[in-house]
Order: C-alpha cells, then sequence, then structure tokens
C-alpha cells in the first residue's frame, strides 16, 4: 500500500501543484496528516498568538490518479482513519461564533481514548473525521483553510470511517489532498475549532467517466448528502437544496414539485461549518427512505 508522508504538505489546491505520488484507479493510498496547526500548539500555554498562520491547514499531497481527466468524478471511499492520542482546541477575540464575547485567548488540551474525547472532565462522542479534503480547482488556487465546490475546508462530521466523497476532477490527475483530522466536532465548528490531531487516513480512490452527481456528494451507510460552500449559509443552503432536488429527479420518477415536496417531508437541512471564509450547508435524505417505493 502506498503511503504519503506528512511532510509533504501544501497550503492551497491549485492546479500547478507538483504531485508527490502517482497511482491508477482503484489504488489505495494512506495520507499521513499533521493537525490542523502544523504542530504550533503542545500545551496550553501555546495560544493563537503562537501560531504561525501561514502554515495553517496543511493538506498531505497531492496524489495524481492516473486517468483522470476534467469532467470526471473522482469517487474517495474512507477506509479507515487513525487519530493521535491528544488534540487541541482553542480560541481568541475575533474568532468563532462567539467572536464578540471572548475576551482572551485559551487553548485546551484534550485526551483521545477509546471512549471518547476527554474535554475538561467531559466525556466527548468520538467524531473522528478529515476537515479538509479536496481536488485541484480549475482557475487559481484556493487556500485549504476556504471551501468550495472542489472541496476543500468542507469541516463536515459525515466524512469519518466507511463514507465516500465524490469529488470533481478538473485538472488531470486530479490532485487530491487532504488533512485537518478531529477526534470530535460539532456540526457548526461554532467556536472556530474541533478537537484538532494528527493522524492518518486511508482511502481509496477510483476514477468515474460517467457520473452526474452533483458535487461535492457524500454517501454513507445512512445518507446521500449534497454538499455546498458559499460566503452565506443562505447562499450555501440553496445550492445544497437545489442539488439534492436534481439527485432526487436523477434518481426517482418525481417531478421537480414533487421533489421539492419530498426534502419538505424526508430531507434534512443541516449546518457542517460557519466560521470558514465560505460558510458549508449539507442537504441530508436517509437512504432507508429514498428506497422504500414499493
Amino acid at each position: 500500500m502506498e503511503r504519503i508522508s506528512r511532510e509533504q504538505v501544501i497550503y492551497e489546491m491549485n492546479k500547478e501543484n507538483k504531485p508527490v505520488l502517482t497511482v491508477e484507479s482503484g489504488a489505495t493510498v494512506v495520507f499521513e496528516t499533521q493537525d490542523c496547526f502544523s504542530g504550533d500548539v503542545q500545551s496550553e500555554k501555546d495560544t493563537v498568538s503562537d501560531i504561525d498562520f501561514s502554515t495553517v491547514n496543511p493538506a498531505t499531497g497531492p496524489l495524481y490518479v492516473q486517468g483522470a481527466e476534467p469532467g470526471d468524478t473522482l469517487k474517495v471511499s474512507l477506509n479507515r482513519m487513525k487519530i493521535a492520542n491528544k488534540g487541541s482546541v482553542l480560541t481568541a477575540p475575533g474568532l468563532g461564533m462567539l467572536a464578540d464575547g471572548i475576551e482572551k485567548e485559551e487553548t485546551v488540551m484534550g485526551e483521545v481514548k477509546k471512549e471518547g474525547t476527554l474535554y475538561k472532565g467531559f466525556n466527548i462522542p468520538l467524531t473522528k473525521m478529515v476537515g479538509v479534503i479536496g481536488t485541484a480547482p480549475a482557475g487559481e488556487g484556493v487556500n485549504t483553510g476556504t471551501p468550495h465546490d472542489h472541496g476543500g475546508n468542507l469541516d463536515t462530521t459525515l466524512l469519518t470511517e466507511g463514507a465516500t466523497l465524490y469529488l470533481p476532477v478538473n485538472v488531470d490527475g486530479a490532485l487530491l489532498a487532504m488533512g485537518d483530522m478531529h477526534s470530535s466536532m460539532g456540526d457548526g465548528e461554532i467556536m472556530g475549532s474541533g478537537l484538532e490531531v494528527a493522524g492518518e487516513v486511508e482511502v481509496t480512490v477510483e476514477v468515474l467517466k460517467d457520473s452526474s452527481l452533483p458535487l461535492p456528494f457524500v454517501e454513507t451507510e445512512e445518507v446521500y448528502a449534497t454538499l455546498a460552500s458559499r460566503e452565506t449559509m443562505e447562499e450555501a443552503s440553496q445550492v445544497a437544496i437545489n442539488n439534492m432536488v436534481d439527485v432526487l429527479r436523477s434518481k426517482t420518477d418525481l417531478t421537480f414539485n414533487q421533489a421539492g415536496m419530498f426534502l419538505s417531508l424526508a430531507g434534512d437541512l443541516k449546518v457542517s461549518q460557519v466560521v470558514n471564509p465560505n460558510k458549508t450547508m449539507r442537504v441530508e435524505v436517509k437512504k432507508e427512505v429514498l428506497h422504500s417505493k414499493k
């Protein structure tokens, strides 16, 4: 199995990035990842002021997938995730959705156990996930902290072990990169930081030539989900909703009106994150409902 070292990182998803590994479609690769602070935070004495923001959100890669051409879809199966046994969550004035109430910087270290993340005496359920994952955009590069249609800093709790993420191929080889893992993070990432950890992600990549899915798109054991990242939550929500209507119409005989009404009954509009330069929203539909028609 091929492996990409956590020392091989980028800070911008860009078509000009040189691939660090080339594989065939169907290959399985392990991405070793740094935490989102590139290791700058090691104790509760390390605060936002100590962070080199030019090295925030390192993404390991990029990976070149042979046969991937613009217009294709890259299927990324998230097989397995391994995370470090400690991490950090931090804040500072001006950060996150509680920015105006924060009077001073603060860092809390969390311990990662099998049963969950230990935070200030609380046991928080594990939501092992990868926050940054994407392909190179067709035009100008996008920093790894910003999500959009190419993926990027999606910070979506669905992106955990067993999930499949479908991403656009905008350039030859796709140039897949990922990082910013969390042991625990709630939908929204309200304060601007999950429990930030280093780790590794084992993925299988496959080039799809005839997929019509609106991208990015997520499939888990339980749900299908459309993801959208835009400047506001309202804009992102509208794109995610429109994309799910397209999915429903392609998979069923529902009309536009009927697909919209189906979402009123069985679709869940959820927040992925509201703290990055673009906000990420998603629409989930349970598989058991979609496939329940007799």
